[in-house]
Formats: structure tokens, C-alpha cells, sequence
């Protein structure tokens, strides 16, 4: 017998709190998107501003990486370091939020990233070595409050949808990351414009001194949306299955949903509900591996393989540059043009692939399903990839034109109708409520580990075999071609793992989802654990029909517990 009010959420019409909901939610990704991608053009303004010198004493001077470029080794340190803040918080407060419920920790992660932001902008002084050190400090801390919102924002979607239209209102929140992207290029491309018009110094060896304050701008500019939903998230009740599920408090339960639900109370109560006392497994055990250790593989796996792609984007963008959206080579750039031409390729490619492959997705997830979708983002990527990479030195490299335009355009259009959305969902809804935070953080750990070798470790070992024809502050690497044949065979296993290994949830409740169910599963580790499984089911259900509490919340005495922040 299952809570009324629960199959109530299962049941409810779209109405205006679904919409509140993913706005609140959506936020937060919205911030993380715009953090993580104002990046690249900050970095071409931080270039310009210190290391535009000829520092013989410094371990980065002229000839190891060229003047006005920070070293690409300051570049994938910064890097690195904000997704292992993201790590971090994915694991930390992805536990805390199953522990102390997801509202409180929800407004936490939330302020991190704003103060971080502004930290960000300060970096404290303006000495080389002092503003990198204390920019990757801040940077480090706004991954984290960034990774802590990945699994607090799912979950809270998933606990507060209908059956019908979840993975549509989770891929809506996942969504605001692309208008983020557009956000961060149209504040840089601002900013940009804006001090480049009032700049006294129009030569482009000369960047004048103000431009140490754009950089800083475009970094604190990602608190202002954050701040902004900051009451909406401290006022939004806890979800209703924590309160039930986890902590036991049907009665508070019901009175929070009838705030947010245009429901009548008679509605979603009744006058016997019984509400299951929670399993005492915990993540690390043989239990939990039984039951759920194939679906977090499949979540990490996925989210780990489609990172590693995802973040290996930034091979193609200097050959973008140089040869599409540059100026003529006759006419020299300036430090806002740079910057401006880096926000500006992010912009165009948000809105041409990106945010179309994310509505793609709230459009039809719903209709075709995750493992699908999944699947078939996996295997448009592998294409791209292959159609990139296998000709790449004899067409592509002197080629640059709209088809290759297309073609990279593609790898994000398929990764957002695809993996890269579908995996940030199905982790939301497989696992039980009291550790369904703890499992999707693993899984986005997973993720950003692999962000970690895409983002970093392919950018290095995309580089030539010729020494002679290596970057400036690169070492040897194996060629453009391996490395993108490379990623496309991952692509093609993440569609192989996906097809072997994910359940799809599409239709079913959270509840429904949890069930250890066989019968509707035709996945390989099953067969590993079908005989054992037979062999105890019964006992198994019996005992867990046997654990249960009855409340009548009509008559209940039982305390609240208040989860808002003092």
C-alpha cells in the first residue's frame, strides 16, 4: 500500500509550483554554466594582462608559450582544480543532503558559489603568481559548491514531479545551463565592447590598465543570478518523500505539499497510510551492491565516458579561431577583441547546437525514453568524432570551413540530446529516497573525474608528433587523429554500457523504480544474481511488507522537523 500522498505527486497536473520548481532548481546549473564557461575568454584577458612581458626569470617567459598567453600548464591547473572542487562537492554534499534533508543543504551550496564568485573577482592583488594562486583557490571552491548543487537540484526535481512529465522538468532544469553559456558570452561580450569603446589606448600591444577590472567583473557577474534565487530556495518546503520516506513524518509531509500542490489536503492523505520504515543497508555493503550496484555503474560509467568527451570540446576551438572568427592576419587584436571572439564562438555555438540539443531532450524524453536517448546521443557523437578525426590531417587541418563548423556543432548538439542530459536524470530516479543524493554525487564525481582526462589530459596528448609543429608549452602528443578516433570509441562503448546496463525509468515512480524488479529487466549483471535472488525473493518481500508503520495523520502528535537555515 503506498502514500497518498506520494501517488498524489505521481498524479498531480502540471501546474504553476512545476514551473517555480525547475526556475529555483535551474538556477543553480544556470550559475554553474556560467562560471565554468566565462573561463576561456577571462583567460585571454589574463594573458594579455600578465604575461605580456618578457620575464627572463620567469619559468613562463616568451619563448616557451608566446607573449599575452597564460602557459597552457596555469591553464590545466586551473582547470583541473575547479572540477576537482566539483568532485568534492558532488560526493560531500550529494551524502549531506540524504543525511540532513536536501532543503538545508540546498541554500549552503548555493552561497558557496556566490561567495566564491566574488572571491574570484578579488583575487586579492595583482602580482602574477599571487592573482593565478588565489583565482585557482576560489576556483577550487566554487567547483565545489558547484558539485553540490549537481545532485541537490535533481533530486529535489525528481522528488517534487508528476511520473508523467519528470525527465521533461529535470531536463528543463539541466536546460538553463545552455541560456548560462549564452549569459557568460553576452556579459563578456558586454563588458568587452563596452571598456573597449571607452579605452583611451587603442593599439592592440598596449592593454591598458582597466582591463584588469573586466576579467574581474565577468567572474563576479555569476553571483547575481545566484543571489537572486536565493530567498526562493529558502522558502521552498522540503520534498515530500524525504519528509516521509526518510525521516518519517507523514503528518509534515502532507502539510508541506499542501502548500505547494493546488490540491485539497483530503486529497493526499488518507486515513490509514503506511509509510515503509527505511532498509538499514548502507552504500557500502553487499546489499546495496546486490541491489543497486548495477544501476550506479551504469549511472557513473555513462556520466564518466560522455565527460571525457564533453570536455574534450576545447581541441577544435583554437583552430576555430584562428581560421573562422579571427580578423584578417594583417589587422592585430586587441585584448577585448580576443576575448570578445571567444565569447563570441560560445554564443553562437549555445545557440545553434547546444540549447537546441537540450530542448530536443524536455521534449522528447518523455516520449522515447532515457536508454534511447542516450544511445542514440552516444552514437551521433561516435559519428561526428569519426568523421573528424579519421581525415583530419589530410582535409580537416586545412580545411576549416562550415562544414567542419557543422560537424563540431554536432558533438554538442548530440551530447545535449544525449548523454550528457540523460545522465544527469536517471541517477535522479533509480535509487532509494535515503540515498538517491548520495548515488547521483557519485555518479557526477564519476563525471567530472572524466572531465578532468578530457579537459586536460586529450588536450595535451592531442598534440603533434613533429615536435617542430608542437604548441608553444606543449609537449609531443599522439596526433589530432588517435585522439579523436579515441574519443569516438568511447562514444561507442558508453552506447554499449548504456544498451547492457541502464534500466529505463520512463513511466514509473520513484517508488516503482527502487523495486529490485527482474521480470522487467533484461540486463547482463542480472543474470549474475537471478538464482540467488529466486532463492530468497520470497522471503525477502515478505519481510519487507512485514516492516512497516501505520500513521494516522489526521490524529498524529508527532513533531515537525524544521529544515530551514536560522
Amino acid at each position: 500500500m503506498g502514500l497518498k500522498v506520494l501517488s498524489a505527486l505521481d498524479s498531480a497536473k502540471t501546474q504553476y509550483y512545476h514551473f517555480k520548481a525547475i526556475i529555483i532548481a535551474g538556477m543553480g546549473l544556470f550559475t554553474d554554466a556560467y562560471d565554468l564557461f566565462c573561463i576561456p575568454p577571462v583567460m585571454k584577458l589574463i594573458g594579455r594582462i600578465y604575461y605580456d612581458d618578457h620575464d627572463e626569470d620567469d619559468q613562463y617567459n616568451n619563448e616557451s608559450h608566446g607573449r599575452g598567453i597564460v602557459p597552457p600548464s596555469v591553464v590545466s591547473i586551473s582547470v583541473a582544480i575547479a572540477l576537482l572542487g566539483t568532485v568534492f562537492g558532488n560526493v560531500v554534499f550529494g551524502r549531506l543532503a540524504d543525511k540532513v534533508g536536501r532543503k538545508r543543504v540546498y541554500g549552503f551550496a548555493l552561497l558557496l558559489m556566490i561567495f566564491s564568485s566574488i572571491g574570484c573577482g578579488f583575487s586579492i592583488c595583482r602580482t602574477r603568481k599571487c592573482v593565478m594562486t588565489s583565482l585557482c583557490f576560489f576556483r577550487f571552491l566554487l567547483g565545489v559548491g558547484i558539485g553540490g548543487d549537481y545532485p541537490i537540484s535533481a533530486t529535489i526535481m525528481s522528488e517534487f514531479a508528476n511520473k508523467t512529465t519528470r525527465g521533461s522538468f529535470i531536463a528543463a532544469v539541466f536546460s538553463m545551463q545552455g541560456f548560462g553559456i549564452l549569459t557568460s558570452s553576452a556579459v563578456t561580450m558586454m563588458f568587452c565592447a563596452v571598456f573597449e569603446r571607452a579605452s583611451k589606448s587603442k593599439t592592440p600591444d598596449n592593454t591598458p590598465d582597466e582591463a584588469d577590472l573586466v576579467w574581474r567583473l565577468i567572474l563576479m557577474f555569476g553571483a547575481v543570478p545566484a543571489t537572486m534565487t536565493y530567498y526562493w530556495r529558502m522558502t521552498m518546503p522540503e520534498t515530500a518523500r524525504y519528509t516521509a520516506l526518510v525521516e518519517q513524518n507523514l503528518r509534515q509531509a502532507v502539510m508541506d505539499m499542501e502548500k505547494v500542490l493546488d490540491v485539497p489536503m483530503h486529497q493526499i492523505t488518507g486515513e490509514f497510510d503506511v509509510v515503509p520504515t527505511p532498509t538499514s543497508y548502507g552504500i557500502i555493503s553487499k546489499e546495496f551492491f546486490r541491489r543497486h550496484g548495477q544501476d550506479l555503474f551504469a549511472c557513473a560509467s555513462a556520466w564518466f565516458l560522455v565527460d571525457v568527451v564533453f570536455y574534450s570540446s576545447n581541441l577544435f576551438q583554437s583552430h576555430i579561431y584562428g581560421d573562422i572568427l579571427r580578423k584578417p592576419h594583417n589587422e592585430k587584436l586587441n585584448a577585448y577583441q580576443e576575448a570578445f571572439d571567444v565569447a563570441k564562438l560560445q554564443a553562437i555555438v549555445a545557440i545553434c547546437s547546444t540549447i537546441p540539443g537540450y530542448w530536443a531532450t524536455v521534449f522528447f524524453i518523455d516520449r522515447i525514453g532515457r536508454v534511447k536517448i542516450q544511445i542514440i546521443g552516444f552514437l551521433g557523437m561516435a559519428i561526428c568524432l569519426f568523421a573528424i578525426g579519421i581525415p583530419y590531417y589530410q582535409y580537416w587541418d586545412n580545411h576549416t570551413n562550415a562544414w567542419f563548423l557543422i560537424l563540431y556543432g554536432l558533438t554538442f548538439f548530440f551530447s545535449n540530446f544525449g548523454p550528457n542530459t540523460t545522465t544527469f536524470i536517471v541517477p535522479a530516479e533509480l535509487f532509494p529516497a535515503r540515498l538517491r543524493s548520495t548515488c547521483h554525487g557519485i555518479s557526477g564525481a564519476a563525471g567530472k573525474i572524466g572531465a578532468i582526462i578530457g579537459s586536460v589530459g586529450f588536450l595535451w596528448a592531442s598534440q603533434s608528433k613533429n615536435k617542430s609543429e608542437v604548441g608553444k608549452g606543449y609537449h609531443k602528443g599522439i596526433g589530432m587523429t588517435s585522439v579523436l578516433v579515441i574519443l569516438g570509441g568511447i562514444c561507442v562503448l558508453g552506447m554499449i554500457l548504456t544498451y547492457l546496463f541502464t534500466r529505463e525509468t520512463k513511466g514509473r515512480s520513484l517508488e516503482e523504480n527502487e523495486i529490485d524488479d527482474q521480470d522487467n529487466q533484461t540486463n547482463f549483471l542480472r543474470c549474475f544474481t537471478c538464482c540467488k535472488q529466486n532463492d530468497n525473493g520470497d522471503d525477502h518481500h515478505h519481510h519487507h511488507h512485514q516492516r512497516s508503520t501505520i500513521i494516522h495523520p489526521s490524529t498524529s502528535t508527532s513533531t515537525s522537523t524544521t529544515l530551514a537555515i536560522a
